[in-house]
């Protein structure tokens, strides 16, 4: 073997700085104490699927209260990633800033189990009434931010230091890069599952120590797991502040406002050499989307400063590049809102009451959208990829346009059969006046395809985005898109909010049922699902619009 085929050439180096020898680092041997990091989905499903039920009953809250301080908590724990992103992509790096932020939540995670079962601690009960006292209901929230601010370390960072154990510039590698996106979602879905089939029922029926408890230790024996492989990471450098370079981009196009960007796009200011000015980073080629930004890298007499250039007058190819990569990626990132929009609404919109004397819970249903993405992970990497490598050429058997565009199509299916069932249903309530009758005689289980497709869509759509937002990221700037890509699930859960706000305000007008009214039977449930079908559709629309003229980054050089 060459020297130079020895060690990776996308600048990862080793926990001691050492350039990453490929036979020794990174690859499925590293990855697997990686994805041991995702006890933290079995953490944070465990507690939030139930968390509602834990404030109202052990801290005495009312539903309004809990639900709110709930939503509070789960939306802290969507705006927490874009710090522990800042931080790994600017200062710490990927691997310290799991490290650190794994210890938070596992100490995070300790006081609330404490909060659950140490007397003094734990509210006192009596005749199914808890009477917490403040200091102990200030333990619980003071265990709640701490999980809040230590999956901020982790969820954005997991996925990208997964990938990077995988050299780009290696094209067996990079295969198995795509591969490991699929079992890092895998993991997330198998995680979930046990915590909401599993770890609920232990809270319920065993106690809220032991439900809190047994994820704690879980994530613990994770961590030593994780440090126990730190020897085989790969470990990409931090590059410096990404919002300060973004800035100094803005600020000096719009400083050379009246001047003009040169034809030949060679003359534009970049460094001379092969290597990255920004650590741990590989160049990128000029391309021709947003060409005011080009005026950031065109040099006048003015930029050079005794001798020095100032990056706030004068920046190079690369970093008004990188703006320009991330500017790209928002109407893509956009087109994922609606997305989980829909998806957000399978677990809240359908009847609980099919079939003869059987209710199921509200969380139960949507296991099967958990148990069908377990499916269609691995069927997706060993069976169709393959498949579809043989007739499309590619490595990956689909770009990763066209894998979220699938998705979305899948999603627009799986709100079609939604509201053919809703019509069947209603159809049979219509003609056996069923209307006050609590328990339709037909099966629930008739609701399973469309979770399924669901499943299938969010394995499609999902895993092509985690793939994509990495892919297309700049390399010093992957942790904050990775952590941008997460923020779709908090805006989904709050445009599906409004979303049914509003068509619940609009369709109980002149004191109308509405739409979507307690009795579902005389409602029009139909109406709604094929609303979502028409939104997911126009959403894929435009997202066509966006893929066939996004431009893809062109990273060239090494990174050092």
């Amino acid at each position: 073997m060459a020297e130079e085929d020895i060690y990776t050439k996308d600048g990862t180096v080793t926990i001691r700085g050492d350039p990453a020898d490929k036979m020794k680092t990174g690859n499925w041997k590293a990855c697997r104490f990686i994805l041991g990091m995702e006890t933290e989905v079995l953490a944070y499903y465990g507690m939030g699927a139930n968390l509602v039920n834990y404030l109202k009953i052990r801290l005495n809250q009312g539903s309004v209260a809990s639900s709110n301080n709930v939503t509070k908590w789960s939306g802290t724990c969507y705006i927490t990633p874009l710090i522990g992103a800042f931080l790994a992509d600017s200062f710490l790096g990927r691997h310290w800033t799991i490290a650190i932020f794994s210890v938070v939540y596992v100490l995070g995670m300790t006081l609330l189990t404490s909060s659950a079962s140490v007397p003094g601690l734990k509210p006192s009960c009596e005749n199914d009434k808890c009477h917490p006292s403040t200091s102990q209901t200030a333990a619980c929230f003071v265990a709640l931010y701490m999980i809040a601010l230590g999956t901020g370390g982790i969820k954005p960072c997991v996925s990208s230091f997964g990938a990077d154990q995988f050299d780009e510039m290696d094209e067996a590698e990079r295969k198995k890069k795509s591969s490991f996106f699929n079992w890092f979602f895998l993991s997330i879905n198998i995680g979930a599952f046990i915590a909401s089939s599993v770890l609920v029922r232990i809270q319920m029926n065993v106690g809220w120590g032991w439900g809190f408890g047994i994820p704690a230790v879980a994530l613990a024996i994770a961590i030593v797991s994780f440090f126990s492989g730190t020897r085989l990471y790969r470990i990409q450098k931090p590059g410096g502040s990404p919002l300060t370079r973004i800035a100094q981009v803005i600020v000096a196009s719009f400083r050379k406002m009246n001047v003009e960007v040169p034809a030949d796009k060679t003359h534009l200011h970049e460094t001379a050499d092969a290597e990255c000015t920004i650590k741990g980073s590989r160049k990128l080629e000029h391309t021709d989307e947003l060409q005011f930004f080009d005026k950031a890298a065109v040099e006048i007499p003015t930029d050079n400063i005794k001798g020095n250039t100032d990056p706030w007058r004068l920046c190079t190819v690369t970093r008004v590049e990188e703006l320009k990569s991330i500017v790209r990626l928002l109407p893509v990132w956009a087109s994922g809102i609606v997305f989980l929009t829909v998806y957000s609404q399978m677990s809240t919109m359908f009847d609980q009451h099919m079939g003869p004397h059987f209710k199921i819970p509200s969380a139960s249903l949507s296991l099967f959208n958990t148990l069908s993405a377990i499916f269609w992970a691995p069927v997706y990497d060993r069976v169709i990829v393959p498949y579809a490598r043989k007739y499309t050429g590619k490595e990956r058997g689909f770009t990763q346009p066209q894998r979220m565009g699938i998705g979305l199509v899948i999603s627009i299916f799986a709100m079609v059969v939604a509201g053919v069932l809703e019509v069947i249903r209603l159809t049979i309530v219509k003609r056996n006046n069923y209307y006050d009758l609590e328990y339709i005689p037909m099966s629930i289980f008739w609701q399973v395809p469309q979770y399924f497709l669901v499943g299938c869509a969010e394995v499609f759509t999902f895993v092509g985005q985690l793939e994509f937002f990495y892919d297309q990221a700049p390399d010093a700037i992957r942790s904050l898109c990775s952590a941008l890509s997460l923020t779709n699930v908090a805006l989904g859960n709050y445009l599906s909010t409004l979303f049914v706000t509003i068509v619940t305000k609009v369709t109980t007008q002149n004191g109308k049922l509405g739409w979507i009214p307690d009795n579902l039977n005389r409602g029009h449930l139909d109406y709604f699902y094929w609303l979502l079908a028409i939104l997911s559709l126009i959403n894929f629309s435009v997202y066509l619009w966006i893929a066939k003229r996004y431009t893809y980054k062109k990273a060239t050089g090494v990174g050092h």
